[in-house]
């Protein structure tokens, strides 16, 4: 049986919690959104699968479909996209990867899930990939900085995505409240803006213009603004290491594959700290704190979800609004991170889903409330 009961949110003051948004004029959606998952944070999790309803397993583009569901019977709670086709690509093609993610961002609102935003962003000055060594070692994040020579491209890009983020509405014409995690994993090298290829100021200084510009100037009012590093922090003093103030993020988070079996390496006890020492920065300063990206590739481990993961998400007390596993390629017969029909792993995720603590889509109601 799935759960006894399920989690039902009921309407009350918004005053009555500490935390508060930095956009002040947030819509009431995004407002009753961020709100719920702090309130959901203090006994649950909601489970995210990234690019879940977009395509899995052996397939693509059917309607209403994830792996996830195929095991479960429901979505995941939460749902990554990626903008990376919203920039440097020709407009027509930026038209219809904005088309084709719109539509999935307002049937994930319109079932009550949650949809959080990666941003692979392909290097705007060079016009190479997302990774560093695809972009021709061009130091972007110092060019797009207010005061750069790329600054005004930079300022075009994000109108592109916050006309996208706009214009995803929901039945009665209202903006749909999104998670937003540019610049992730930024304390590794891999990609162009990594801590090896820009100063702690410049870094700092795009994040906050980033913020200020699509709050104050774009009118993106809609986005709940979440820092992530990956895992290469062991206190909190290195965590903040370029950690852009409070008045700038709504959640911090982290990413971590590292401690959590890959490459058949497991330091659970070391990924649980890290997560305890997100969750206690939160707390003390009225944010909200996930786990924005793991897994275990190919899942080999059969019992991973409950013996490693769920063990680990319950070991200390942290409060977490949600954790995010990544993608199921299409093609790639390795590449997956969530069970489909007939995985190893689809027992142990079932135990994973009928876990009081766990919550997924069909979990939610009236989160948007």
């Amino acid at each position: 049986m799935r759960k006894l009961f399920l989690l039902t949110v009921i309407s009350f003051s918004l005053s009555h919690f500490s935390i508060a948004q930095i956009d002040a004029k947030a819509t009431k959606e995004t407002k009753a959104l961020y709100k719920n998952l702090d309130k959901f944070s203090k006994t649950n999790i909601l489970f995210g699968h990234q690019h879940a309803t977009e395509y899995g397993h052996g397939w693509s583009g059917d309607a209403d479909r994830s792996d996830v569901k195929s095991v479960t019977g429901s979505h995941p709670a939460v749902i990554g996209i990626d903008i990376s086709g919203l920039s440097g690509r020709p407009v027509q093609e930026i038209e219809k990867n904005s088309e084709s993610l719109r539509k999935n961002v307002v049937e994930t609102y319109n079932r009550g899930g949650v949809t959080t935003i990666s941003w692979h962003f392909s290097n705007p000055a060079s016009g190479g990939g997302f990774y560093w060594k695809d972009s021709v070692s061009v130091r972007a994040i110092e060019l797009i900085k207010p005061g750069g020579s790329h600054h005004e491209k930079y300022k075009e890009i994000l109108k592109t995505v916050a006309d996208f983020t706009k214009s995803a509405k929901g039945k009665n014409g209202e903006a749909v409240p999104m998670l937003f995690r540019p610049y992730h994993e930024f304390d590794g090298d891999w990609f162009w803006w990594g801590k090896g290829h820009c100063s702690r100021e410049d870094f700092i200084s795009v994040w906050q213009f980033t913020v200020s510009y699509m709050r104050d100037s774009l009118g993106v009012h809609n986005f709940i603004y979440v820092f992530s590093p990956d895992c290469k922090f062991n206190s909190e003093q290195e965590f903040l290491e370029r950690y852009p103030g409070d008045q700038f993020v709504d959640m911090v988070g982290m990413d971590n594959y590292a401690d959590f079996g890959r490459d058949g390496k497991y330091n659970l006890k070391a990924g649980v700290q890290k997560l305890k020492i997100i969750s206690d920065y939160a707390k003390k300063a009225n944010k909200l704190a996930a786990f924005t990206e793991t897994g275990l590739e190919t899942i080999p481990d059969k019992n991973w979800w409950t013996e490693s993961l769920l063990k680990s998400l319950k070991a200390e007390k942290i409060n977490l609004a949600y954790v995010l596993v990544w993608r199921n390629d299409t093609k790639s017969p390795t590449h997956y991170y969530a069970p489909f029909p007939g995985q190893i792993s689809v027992p142990d995720f079932m135990n994973f889903y009928n876990d009081p603590y766990t919550l997924f889509e069909k979990d939610l109601k009236n989160i948007y409330r």
